[in-house]
């Protein structure tokens, strides 16, 4: 969370004054309906200060009134701008990104023939070649080669990361950077639609993003000013007639009036409403997550249930060689060289983790083979084996394979051998951990058994007790076996799991539970979560996933890491806890501001003058003053967000009563009994 004393800095605090003189204009007024009425009253007001003027009419407490409704109005005009100018900050920072740059266009993928244009001149479906120290010119899909990438520059981390042909690992950033090998790839969007663009509109966006709470809040704080205006006008009558029967005049003028019906709309909550809606966005853009509106932020803070992929999302996305089972009468090391060696040509994930095993553990160096007669058998996927054979002297000395245990074992049986029991026995014992068995054979002699493992992300299980305290279940959805989910499942601490899950089955999942009521996030990173994503109520992308699984959310993780989940929903909630704080706040302190100022105003209710004010103008003028100050009390309350601590909403709303409430009831006197006491003292 955001430091409170780096809420506002000295440049953003600059343009966010200038900015709110700016909103004093008609048009920002008129945006929020309750400030509105301010801002017509102190125009009036000002009328009636030139029509006094003009006529020579002394005037009274109508100069510091008007100047202290200025301020009122100004102070909501600067929390709107900080808050904007916050966010802008950010979309400032990715516009320097966003750089024409040169880019390398080719005919056809794998051609070195290359045209060197400027970026914006590219279109769809244009081929581009981007090699090591080169920057990526638009979002794009690679189609030929691996490589990584720098994308320190849109996530903030400097760890790079690969992005290859295929899979779930092919999309490419525009202004992301090349820092090895070299890729081909295919743009995917017009020049100004890029990924980065679109972050940028989105973050400039805020202000104009109301979500359906913050409307229906803003009608009734809206209905509740005109239910207020029609109170203060019939307190015109009363006072007159109740003024009449006891001998005195109480035909205040309509500066008064007019201060006593801005103290008494909820003026704090309206001033501060947009900068609390745009804050939620901005606290997510600084945990390097773009929310596509801010629906999304506020059903984050209400979620009961999270969907989550399996591969890439809770595990790595790659299998890694975990440990080598030989078997009877083969040693470890005997294993792991022959694994190494029919793993040389395999440029897999799978494959270059088992080479890296092998010398991690026996020091085995990749081997100069070139004075050999080597030939090296590609992985297929209809045999689902690679290997390698040696000859010398055009006769075949070494026949290795490795692959799937079904594929050995009929490779094994074509050859006359068998697959000893004790192997059987040690493949479903890794099968049901969770893990894959690959099995390697020297032709029918069967060596052992390699363990690819999936390996879960780091303090994953700590932070799903998290989430388990928050009331959300987990459900990891998986395309694997039962026994593997289930292994999985367990190890990454979720509540339940879906395995075998084909599209179809996310997306009938997500229903049911929207169905029974509750509301469902997603998080996932390949084409085949897009449907899932579309339809939760909550859909978080990994940026590290697929350009269509990006589209699809109405969330994307920058640093696509599953667990900032908790992150999103602390967020969604502070937002939601803030804007009740503070508008439990507001209600209470314009309740507290009227039994401070009308028993100074009107003799009857003198004896309820326990503050004892100076003088009946210095307790309106007081209360004006108190109205204006506490909203810019308020901003870094509204900018930071109320702290969120897991409870039941129960606890949670009687928490806020008590705090806010309460102290929205002690303050105003407080406020204004100070204020009167600096007044009457000649201070102010």
């Amino acid at each position: 969370m955001t430091n409170s004393k780096n809420l506002i800095s000295k440049e953003l605090f600059t343009t966010s004054l200038l900015d709110a003189v700016r909103k004093f204009s008609p048009k920002y007024a008129f945006s929020n309906p309750v400030m509105a009425t301010v801002w017509i009253g102190t125009f009036l007001l000002l009328l009636q200060i030139f029509y006094y003027w003009s006529s020579k009419v002394p005037f009274q407490n109508e100069l510091p009134i008007f100047f202290w409704l200025l301020v009122t109005l100004f102070f909501a005009n600067f929390a709107e701008s900080v808050a904007e100018g916050r966010g802008k900050a950010r979309a400032d920072s990715l516009r320097k990104t966003r750089s024409k740059t040169i880019s390398k266009k080719v005919d056809s993928i794998g051609d070195l023939n290359y045209k060197e244009i400027i970026s914006s001149e590219l279109k769809i479906n244009d081929i581009v070649y981007v090699k090591a120290g080169d920057t990526i010119p638009g979002d794009g899909e690679v189609v030929l080669g691996i490589a990584s990438v720098d994308e320190s520059a849109v996530t903030g981390e400097s760890a790079p990361v690969i992005r290859e042909s295929g899979g779930d690992r092919s999309a490419v950033t525009g202004g992301t950077r090349v820092i090895s090998d070299h890729l081909y790839i295919k743009m995917t969007t017009k020049p100004g639609e890029s990924f980065i663009d679109k972050m940028i509109s989105m973050i400039e966006g805020a202000t104009r993003q109301k979500t359906p709470n913050e409307i229906a809040l803003g009608i009734v704080l809206f209905a509740l000013t005109i239910l207020f205006l029609l109170t203060v006008l019939s307190l015109i009558p009363i006072a007159n007639f109740v003024g009449n029967e006891i001998g005195q005049n109480w035909n205040f003028r309509f500066s008064v009036w007019l201060a006593i019906f801005i103290c008494l709309i909820p003026t704090t909550i309206a001033a501060l409403l947009s900068a609390i809606g745009i804050s939620g966005m901005e606290r997510l853009i600084r945990c390097n997550v773009i929310a596509k509106s801010g629906k999304a932020v506020e059903a984050a803070g209400d979620i009961h249930v999270l969907l989550l992929d399996k591969t890439g999302t809770i595990t790595l996305g790659n299998r890694e060689a975990h440990r080598f089972y030989p078997t009877l009468g083969v040693s470890e090391e005997e294993l792991a060289d022959a694994s190494q060696l029919s793993s040389l040509s395999d440029e897999t994930p799978e494959g270059r983790s088992i080479v890296v095993l092998a010398k991690q553990k026996y020091a085995i160096r990749e081997r100069n083979l070139n004075s050999l007669d080597v030939r090296w058998i590609p992985f297929s996927a209809s045999t689902k084996m690679s290997g390698v054979e040696i000859y010398e002297n055009g006769k075949l000395v070494r026949n290795i394979r490795k692959g799937a245990s079904d594929s050995i074992r009929k490779y094994i049986e074509s050859l006359g051998g068998t697959v000893p029991e004790s192997i059987q026995k040690i493949s479903d014992e890794i099968s049901k951990k969770g893990s894959t068995p690959i099995f390697v054979t020297e032709g029918e002699r069967l060596l052992g058994v390699i363990e690819l493992k999936d390996i879960v992300k780091g303090g994953l299980k700590e932070r799903f007790s998290t989430l388990r305290r928050m009331g959300i279940r987990t459900v990891m959805i998986t395309g694997d076996n039962p026994l593997t989910a289930a292994a999985i499942a367990a190890e990454a601490g979720v509540d339940d799991f879906i395995a075998e899950a084909t599209p179809e089955a996310k997306l009938k999942r997500i229903r049911e539970e929207q169905t029974n009521g509750y509301l469902v996030a997603m998080i996932g990173d390949g084409t085949n979560d897009a449907p899932a994503l579309a339809q939760s109520d909550v859909g978080v992308a990994m940026n590290t996933g697929t350009q269509t699984a990006r589209e699809a959310g109405n969330m994307i993780d920058l640093d696509s890491n599953p667990s900032k989940l908790i992150e999103i929903v602390e967020i969604g909630k502070q937002l939601l806890m803030t804007r009740g704080a503070l508008t439990t706040f507001s209600i209470a302190n314009d309740v507290a501001k009227y039994f401070a100022i009308l028993p100074a105003l009107f003799l009857p209710l003198a004896p309820l003058n326990i503050m004892h004010l100076s003088s009946p103008d210095h307790a309106i003028l007081a209360a004006v003053i108190f109205n204006a100050l506490v909203i810019p009390a308020l901003i870094p309350l509204s900018l930071r967000g109320v702290k969120y601590v897991p409870k039941s909403p129960d606890s949670a709303l009687l928490r806020n009563f008590l705090m806010y409430g309460g102290g929205g009831m002690v303050f105003p006197f407080l406020g204004i009994k100070l204020i009167d006491l600096i007044i009457s003292g000649g201070y102010l």
